[in-house]
This record gives structure tokens, sequence and C-alpha cells, in this order.
């Protein structure tokens, strides 16, 4: 039966969406008169409402029920605003419920869209008793489900949004249009609907902005020490200004628009300089910030501790240039006690400190040889009634040592006693054998200077047929090859480097050469073994054997080695100088004699037209294979050939001296103040000047 209802000109229905925008959407109104109704929603509020009686509105719902319950309809009592609502009033609507035939109740809250659907389908099941039983949940428990769904619902929606949406610049409705069809948001605005999906939206617009500002700004920051660095190094300008008055210098640098912006809108993060990719200096009012100001102070520190360090650096040098216990070759771990007290000790690194206390030592050991080579000269008489060959007896040495050893310059070089032999040994080398090469003051002999002063000012056709020669690095240097089997190459090459100073020199005859050392103990046709290298040209082999295995491996090794060069222009390893050793033979098991050993090495030394040693003596000491003598005799002996090789082919013509129309006899001392160049260029830059044919580099 249709009931009447007196609505007229009411809309049927409205939501929320339509707020505010009512003529926007299709607006239908209730008809006047009777309308057929098949149930009722009895609503109560249960909140507490303002200059409202709750027990009021009761009486009014009472009566409005008395009124619904003439027509006979199933009616379903419906608690609104269960979200803000009051215990007792919830507690009252359900007494009401009872009292009325049992009605039942259905706790909800529009705004939190809680038991909505739960309402209407009460009421739909009352209405048609084929359908099942709606089973009625309490509002907390309601809200419990409905929670747990929307944040599940939010989650997915986040999701999307994120997956969507990478640049903050994007608006709500074009990414609203993008995922219009996504269930994700389809299932979210029905939950929450489309504003507080739009502000899920905005808050990640938001975090992005955010986020790519912050990158900005931690670019900009990093760039700021960089900045400093190049508008204000100088800590005397800057130490006692204000953060203000260095913003106003930094303005005055020449190369401040390299680094900064200034912005006509601040702050720079408001304004659309953060989308400004292409520009990547420093917006000026950064400055302004506490990290900024942070940074400033933090290169402020660095400038004043950079100046604290140089000072202790210098103090470090003034200390170890006074200091009595700093002496020519003291180690670090000796002179570092002396310093542990200092105030200087606690600013710097201990690699600081060993470079320093390095450079120091190299330029107090260098003065105290020039010292001791002055020395030398001052004492030159102790040097008259050397023998020709210059190589001092030990008991010349001795007398040479207890004469200087009262001198300080002497003293000087306590800690360094090689090297103070190595320069008497030259030293007397240069008194019977002076050239450039021996000279003390080498390679800045006056010597060489006058050559290389001439060779500057014209090319010789002749240097090129003797640029080899000029040039040849290895005249004062030995390749020697060492060839022997289960280690006796190697325990032969460190018993020679033993022998050596600390940087491989080696004296001969008064004269040091720089020795280079190359054991072969594997098969020689390996590159790994081969006798020469493109780095490597041996001058000479010396042949170790200790049984008939080692001096088998010897002459196969030899054969092997002859044959890889036949047919080859760079043959010369076929007639290397070769020198064969029997060496200590420890721990014989093979029953071999010494003079079996002997009688092999002999024959062998014919067959291949070599030098034989005998062996080493006893008593020269445990471990040794050689003695000195014999290693002295052979290197000797290879530098003799190389000597002969050398004279064959640098010798030049007398006739070329019939070209020198006038010679000049200059007297200069290596280590006078006098410029050669000053001598020697009023008569290089003579028109008369010309190349000489002769083969002597410092003719003209």
């Amino acid at each position: 039966a249709a009931t009447k209802l007196a609505s007229a000109e009411k809309l049927m229905y409205f939501c929320t969406d339509q707020l505010g925008l009512e003529q926007d959407f299709e607006q239908k109104q209730m008809p006047d008169g009777k309308l057929l109704v098949d149930g009722f929603l009895l609503c109560i509020d249960v909140s507490r409402g303002m200059n409202r009686n709750f027990d009021d509105q009761l009486k009014f719902v009472s009566n409005l029920y008395n009124q619904l319950a003439k027509t006979k309809k199933p009616i379903v009592v419906v608690l609104t605003k269960c979200d803000e609502g009051v215990e007792r009033y919830i507690r009252d609507a359900h007494t009401f419920a009872l009292s009325k035939k049992n009605l039942q109740v259905v706790e909800t809250s529009a705004r939190s869209n809680v038991n909505i659907d739960l309402a209407f389908s009460t009421l739909v099941q009352l209405i048609d008793k084929s359908r099942g039983k709606t089973k009625i949940i309490p509002y907390f428990e309601a809200l419990k489900q409905q929670s747990q769904q929307i944040a599940a619902a939010k989650d997915k929606y986040e999701w999307l949004v994120s997956r969507i949406v990478k640049n903050h610049n994007e608006t709500w409705t074009n990414v609203s249009r993008k995922m219009q069809s996504s269930p994700e948001y389809q299932d979210y605005v029905y939950l929450e609907g489309t504003q507080k999906a739009k502000k899920l939206f905005l808050q990640h617009v938001h975090r992005l902005k955010q986020e790519h500002i912050e990158r900005r700004r931690k670019m900009y920051l990093a760039m700021l020490p960089q900045a400093f660095e190049a508008l204000i190094p100088d800590l005397d300008e800057i130490d006692h200004l204000s953060c203000i008055k260095v913003e106003k210098l930094l303005e005055t640098k020449p190369d401040f628009l390299k680094w900064f912006i200034v912005l006509e809108e601040t702050p720079w993060d408001a304004t659309s300089h953060i989308d400004n990719m292409e520009n990547e200096r420093i917006p000026f009012d950064l400055m302004e910030t506490q990290p900024a100001e942070q940074l400033y102070e933090a290169h402020l520190e660095k400038l004043r501790n950079e100046r604290k360090r140089a000072e202790m650096r210098r103090a470090f040098k003034e200390n170890l240039d006074t200091s009595p216990f700093i002496t020519p070759g003291k180690p670090w771990e000796e002179a570092r006690s002396f310093i542990m007290n200092e105030e200087f000790y606690m600013w710097l690194e201990e690699s600081i400190y060993m470079d320093i206390y390095s450079k120091h030592q190299k330029q107090i050991i260098e003065k105290a040889k020039e010292e001791f080579q002055e020395l030398l000269l001052e004492y030159s008489e102790l040097f008259y009634e050397l023998e020709l060959d210059a190589k001092p007896s030990k008991e010349k040495m001795g007398v040479i040592q207890d004469v200087l050893g009262e001198e300080q310059r002497f003293k000087a070089l306590q800690k360094l006693q090689a090297e103070r032999d190595a320069l008497i040994l030259k030293h007397i080398h240069f008194v019977y054998h002076p050239t450039k090469e021996t000279c003390p003051s080498c390679p800045v002999c006056v010597d060489s200077k006058i050559e290389n002063l001439i060779s500057s000012r014209f090319i010789r056709p002749s240097e090129r047929n003797q640029k080899n020669l000029l040039s040849d690095p290895n005249i004062d240097r030995i390749n020697l090859v060492i060839l022997g089997k289960d280690g006796l190459a190697r325990e032969l090459a460190n018993e020679i480097r033993a022998l050596c100073t600390n940087d491989d020199k080696y004296v001969i005859e008064g004269k040091m050469y720089e020795l280079s050392l190359r054991p072969i103990e594997g098969n020689v046709r390996l590159p790994v073994n081969s006798f020469q290298t493109p780095t490597f040209q041996p001058h000479g082999c010396l042949c170790l054997y200790n049984s008939k295995e080692s001096l088998s491996y010897v002459v196969e090794s030899i054969e092997k080695s002859r044959e890889s060069t036949i047919g080859r222009r760079d043959n010369h390893l076929v007639h290397l100088p070769l020198t064969l050793i029997l060496v200590n033979k420890r721990g014989d098991t093979s029953g071999e004699t010494l003079q079996s050993l002997i009688q092999q090495g002999q024959q062998i030394a014919s067959k291949l037209q070599c030098v034989f040693l005998d062996p080493a003596s006893a008593g020269i000491g445990y471990g040794r294979n050689i003695n000195e003598k014999q290693i002295s005799q052979v290197l000797k002996g290879l530098l003799d050939s190389k000597r002969n090789l050398n004279l064959v082919s640098s010798t030049s013509s007398i006739k070329d001296l019939a070209d020198i129309d006038l010679r000049i006899v200059m007297c200069l001392m290596c280590g006078d103040p006098f410029n050669t160049d000053d001598i020697l260029l009023p008569i290089l830059q003579s028109q008369t000047y010309r190349p000489s044919q002769c083969s002597s580099s410092s003719s003209v």
C-alpha cells in the first residue's frame, strides 16, 4: 500500500561529492503525495549535539515509530554518528529498540563509512524473507574491519600513485584520468572518496618535491666548500669577519657569478629555480641558512688548521736544522725520540714527519758529502804515494782513516761508512784518472757543461754516427749473466750483491761501476731464461757447477744460447766472454771427487774456449761459493774486454786535428761561481765560429 509522505520539493538523494556543486548534478525531487514504501530506516543521532537534548530526540523518534508502525512495514533502527557517539545515548537507543517489538539496531557512521551498507541490507532482508539473515556487526568491530580494509586499499592505491607519479609537477587532473580504470584507484575511492584519494596524491607530490629540493640542497652544499676555496682562500682576509660581512665580500669577487646566482625571489626552494636544472650555480640566499654557515665555519677552521700545520712543519724543519742529535744517516726511529715531547709533534701525521725528515736527511747527507770531498782535497798529500793502479792497500786505507778520523767532516758520515769509503775510493781514482766521469761533481762537471753548451749551438754531422757511443748509458755499467743449476746462480748473485754498495755499485780499481746481475737456472730457450732481453745486454757470463749434472746443464745451455743467435745480425752472444767456476760442494753424496770435477771442468773450458777458475780455497766463510778476489778477477776481465771494444769503435782520426785553426785552453774548476755560458758565449757568438770535423765534442 502507498504511504503518504510530506516531503514535497525535497531532493530524493545526494552525496558528499555534490556539496556546493548541486547544480552540476541531476536533481530528482520527492513527488508530492503517496509513495510506495517497503520499509523504514529509523535514524537516531547518538552524538552530543549543540543545544539538543537526547531525551527530546528519543521522544520524537518514539512518536515517529508509532506512526510508522501503523504501516506494518519493516523497521530497522539506525544509530548514526557512532564515531562521536555517547555511550549513554547508545545504550538508551538499544533499550528503546528492545521495548518496540525487539527492533534490530545497526550502529553506523557515515563519515567513516561503517555499517552503511549493513543498515540497508538488514532492511532488505526483513522485506524479502527469502534472503539469508544478515549478521549485524557492532560498530567498533565493524570499524576495525573497515580500517583494515581501508588500510589495504590505501597501500595499493599509494603503490599505484608512486608507480605513475615520478615528477612533482604532475597535476591531479592528468593523474586521476590515468588511474580511472585501475582497480586500486576504484576500490580506494569507493571506501574513502575522491577527496581523500586526491589528498594522498598531493602528499606524494609534496614528498617528491621535498626530495627534489633536498637533492638540490645537498648538491649546493657540496659545491659550497669549493666556492669558498676559490673565492676566499686567504685566512687573513676573512679571519675576523662575521657571516654578513663575508657575504658582502663574496659579492665583490670577480668570479662570484661563476659560483653563485642572486634570485629576485627568495627563498630559493619556494621559487621556480628548483626546476632550473641547467643552472647549477648556488642560490646566494642559501648562505643565510644554518648548514651554509656551518660549512663556512668549517672552511675557516680548515684554513686555521692548515696555517697551524704549516707553522708546525716549519717548526719541525727548524728543529731538525738546529738539533745536534740529527746527524746524516740517522734512522727516523732513533731521531723520533728527540721530538716526541715537542708541541708540533701532536699536530702532524707520522707520514708527514717521515717525509720531511727524509728530505732533510737527503739535504744534510749531500752537504756532508760535499764537505767531506773538500776535506779530501785539503788532505791531498795522503794520496800522492799510492801505486799507479790506484788500489790502496788495507794498511794505506787504515792510515787515511786514522789521519782523517779526528776531523768533524769525517765523523759526520759515521753512520754512512760504506758511502764514505766509496767517496774515498772515488777520490783516489779521480786523482790518478781525472775525467768528467770520475769527477766528484759529475754530472755537473765543467767538462760536461762545456760539451752540452757547444752541442746545443749546432748539430754536428759526425754526431749522427757517434750518437750511440756518446749517449751509451752502459759505459760505466757491467751486465753479468750467472748460469747455474739448483740454486747456485741465485746464491752467487746474492753474495755479489752483498759486496756492492746500497745502490748496486761495485768498486773496481778505485772506480765505481753499476753492476746488473741476471741469474739463470732454467731452460735458456724460454724467454724468461734468455741471456738477452730488450733491457739487458750481457757483457759476460759466469758458469757455475758443483756436480756432473750441473756441469752438463751449463754446457747444454751455452750451446743452446749460441745456436739461437746463429744467422742473426746481433750474434754477439757467440763471442760472449765465459768463465767456468767450480764452487764449494756441500754435503757430497754422489761419490764424485774434487779432482774429477776439476778435470771435467778444465776439459769443458777448453772446449768452450773460456776461462776456468780453480775451486774456492778453504776458510773463506761458511756459505760462500767463491771468494771476493775471484769475483773481482772476473769483473776486471769483463771490463778490459769491454774497454777494448769501445776503443776500437770510438778512436778518432789524428788527421781531424789539422782542421783546428785556434786552440784555446781554459782552466775552470768544478763548483766555481762563474757561469760557463758567460765565458764561452763571446767565442760561440762569433761569425767565424763553425763546427770542427774533429770527433771531440768540445772542438769548434
